[in-house]
């Protein structure tokens, strides 16, 4: 099960994917059966914005979101224009903003950059269900 969306750089994108997060979250909870615990709903939301933020301040052209299930994990997928890898940072608290890779990586159970000319993909994976 999938669900895309494409992602240009104005900021209303950003309540937009997390609108399409919600919406597939709860198709695949209620209309498949497959348990989605609420946590899994708002970290999902924080990733997806995390990541369409961070496509429309560093890429400078669209971007694709895609949310997809495979068994008991979503897998979050944000393609976008600009080939470098983000530069992730040690944690520091004292640092203000660029603390969006480290949310994510925080977040989910893996986070993968790939480089895919012209751009790249940041993968996060996700449970559905909590333990």
């Amino acid at each position: 099960m999938k669900a895309s969306l494409s992602v240009d750089v104005d900021g209303s994108h950003i309540a937009q994917a997390r609108r399409l997060a919600v919406s597939f979250l709860s198709t695949v909870r209620d209309a498949h059966s497959i348990p989605v615990a609420d946590s899994t709903v708002e970290i999902v939301q924080l990733i997806v914005s995390e990541l369409v933020t961070n496509a429309r301040k560093y890429a400078p052209g669209p971007a694709l979101l895609q949310l997809q299930v495979t068994g008991s994990t979503l897998r979050i997928e944000l393609w976008d224009s600009n080939p470098l890898p983000p530069a992730v940072k040690a944690p520091d608290p004292r640092r203000i903003g660029q603390h969006g890779l480290e949310i994510v990586t925080a977040l989910a159970q893996d986070v993968t950059i790939e480089a895919i000319p012209p751009g790249k993909r940041i993968t996060a994976t996700v449970m559905l269900a909590t333990a």
